[in-house]
């Protein structure tokens, strides 16, 4: 369902281009052009997820829409071409997420932004940790204006605690002086367990001693704030953060995963699997390795074009998906892909790799205006001592038999021998 963004506008050239922000971040758009219209839609319709505002309208020259909107719960972007100080901190006086100047385009680019970050920030938590209620209770505030998921502790003990409740956590906000565990120590316990592609730490203080922020950053902070701070700096820094954390895990996944099938790749199948078979040998759990090819693969590229085994290949890896999504899955490389299964016994393993095999082969796979069948040869290790490396070859070596034997069909290691 898509979230409503409500645009209060008399500019019909700027709510055109606010409507073509929204849209292309899915918003479905509603526009206002007067506060009286305002006051009358909410007057029966409030169900909206966020609002621009436009500072001057024809009927409330003084920003009086803003307050109209934001008593009914609705959070606000003002948009202002008045742009004093006397302004600003008017509009600042009231728990808006943000003003925009109308200066030039880059007003709009950055709207862009803001309008982004309220749908995507409910995915990032925050934990604040201050002993004064005060304190903590309008960094709070601040943090809900722009969506974020806040969890709060009134020290570093607390703190340590709520980060292993809650793995979502992506920043922690903590004050300098605190009882029992203060922010400088905090900050060097969270550095002990996670790093700073994990999770960012900004510390705040109202002391005037300048160390401080040298203090928070040689113990592994991202950042520092002085109490008090204006909203618009606190916002750029969290912002800064949060942006700098998910931009390292696109990295990340970019790095780890196949570019065509969003599987993992060889690299990060290799690192995975070798920890998860140490584990699964420790806790006696029963478990296979697969190596998984599609038969004829180069008839497809051939008779149908690359493109269509690009999609055969996107096609396989749903399937995998679909059976095997507790375990590891990858694609290898060409169309050769692998799968870690971990379960209660040999036979309920064999039997979803054979559920996967058979679903395949009575598959039509509609390609373009073509529609594609094809099949795959597995071959696999069950519970093995060898090294994964080992285990990988042997798996290897059963597919070749799988091939040879006439494809379509699984082959276990050690049974092509008997």
């Amino acid at each position: 369902m898509s979230q409503r963004l409500l645009v209060v506008e008399d500019s019909k050239p700027i709510a055109t281009v606010i409507k073509q922000i929204a849209r292309s971040l899915k918003y479905e758009v509603v526009v206002a052009t007067s506060l009286a219209e305002v006051e009358e839609l909410l007057s029966h319709d409030n169900d909206f997820f966020v609002a621009t505002i436009d500072y001057s309208l024809p009927d409330a020259l003084d920003g009086e829409a803003i307050a109209c909107v934001l008593s009914h719960g609705i959070p606000g972007v003002v948009i202002t071409g008045k742009m004093d100080d006397d302004t600003r901190q008017k509009i600042l006086a009231q728990p808006v997420i943000d003003y925009i100047p109308k200066e030039n385009s880059q007003a709009f680019l950055y709207l862009k932004r803001i309008l982004h970050w309220q749908q995507t920030n409910g995915d990032n938590a925050i934990l604040v940790v201050d002993d004064s209620s005060a304190a903590r209770n309008h960094i709070v505030e601040l943090l809900k204006r722009r969506n974020f998921v806040v969890h709060t502790a009134n020290n570093g003990i607390q703190a340590l605690e709520k980060l292993a409740q809650h793995k979502n956590i992506k920043m922690v906000i903590t004050d300098l002086e605190m009882p029992e565990m203060g922010g400088i120590e905090l900050t060097n316990e969270i550095r002990k367990k996670y790093s700073r592609e994990q999770l960012a730490v900004i510390g705040i203080s109202g002391a005037s001693n300048g160390i401080h922020s040298a203090r928070f950053i040689k113990n592994g902070a991202d950042d520092f704030l002085r109490k008090p701070f204006c909203p618009e700096e606190f916002y750029c820094r969290i912002t800064q953060n949060i942006e700098s954390l998910n931009n390292i895990a696109k990295i990340q996944h970019a790095a780890n995963t196949d570019y065509l099938t969003d599987l993992s790749n060889r690299r990060s199948f290799f690192r995975s699997a070798e920890q998860r078979v140490v584990e699964y040998v420790k806790r006696k759990v029963p478990y296979v390795l697969a190596m998984i090819d599609i038969d004829h693969f180069k008839k497809v590229n051939d008779n149908y074009s690359h493109e269509a085994g690009d999609q055969v290949l996107k096609v396989i890896a749903l399937y995998m998906r679909k059976h095997f999504g507790a375990g590891l899955t990858a694609r290898l490389g060409g169309e050769e892909f692998s799968v870690l299964l971990h379960g209660v016994d040999t036979d309920q393993l064999y039997n979803k790799l054979d559920d996967f095999r058979r679903e395949i082969a009575v598959a039509s796979m509609p390609i373009g205006e073509e529609h594609i069948s094809t099949s795959v040869s597995i071959g696999v290790v069950f519970d093995s001592s060898e090294s994964l490396s080992q285990q990988i070859n042997l798996a290897d070596s059963a597919l070749y038999v799988a091939k040879e034997n006439g494809r379509n069909q699984i082959t276990i290691s050690g049974a092509e021998e008997e």
